[in-house]
């Protein structure tokens, strides 16, 4: 994949995970997105020791950028704690959503995820999950819409816990090309689609 050529978004990547350290999918991503020069990568966890977040802080790092990247392990067919806490605190009203809530408005959302099971453990015929990814990701799909933004087509790696190395290498490489991208990849529009 060639770099494109026009000037890519200031990108904040949020980054949520409980254990980076011992974390190989997750770091291998981030790695390979956090020397670009229009990429901000925050880590949430070290930011609220306590569990409570800067909001002023939080929130100004999302005024200052174009696109905002959650990037996060799938727990429990959601996000991990510490992104909700952070979707919680930081989301508020007046600031990105009601009617003065606008400072959102027109940004791109970007989700980069990882799965443990395979992607075929996320179909509507599977007897376990009985939802698709799109399916479950309908709750980030409603707060990307209420809070104005345009959410681009999420970015996800299945099998987390299987993948090869030169698998993840390639999927690394997807991520820093989204990255990018002036403005993330885009999603199919139409009747029935989630946009």
């Amino acid at each position: 994949m060639n770099r494109p050529s026009t000037p890519s978004a200031r990108t904040l990547v949020i980054l949520a995970h409980p254990d980076l350290a011992s974390s190989r999918i997750t770091a291998r991503l981030v790695e390979a997105v956090s020397d670009l020069p229009h990429v901000t990568v925050h880590e949430i966890g070290p930011a609220s020791p306590d569990g409570g977040f800067n909001v002023a802080r939080e929130q100004q790092l999302l005024c200052d950028h174009d696109r905002i990247v959650w990037q996060f392990p799938w727990y429990w067919y959601s996000v991990p704690a510490v992104l909700k806490a952070w979707i919680d605190q930081v989301l508020t009203h007046g600031f990105a959503y009601g009617s003065t809530g606008s400072a959102l408005h027109g940004k791109t959302l970007q989700l980069v995820t990882s799965t443990g099971g395979p992607e075929s453990s996320y179909a509507a015929d599977n007897p376990t999950s009985r939802f698709t990814m799109a399916q479950l990701l309908a709750p980030l799909d409603a707060t990307a819409r209420l809070i104005g933004m345009r959410l681009a087509e999420p970015l996800v790696l299945h099998g987390a816990r299987t993948v090869s190395d030169e698998d993840l290498a390639a999927h690394a490489k997807r991520y820093r090309y989204l990255l990018n991208l002036p403005d993330g990849p885009t999603r199919p529009t139409g009747p029935g689609t989630p946009t």
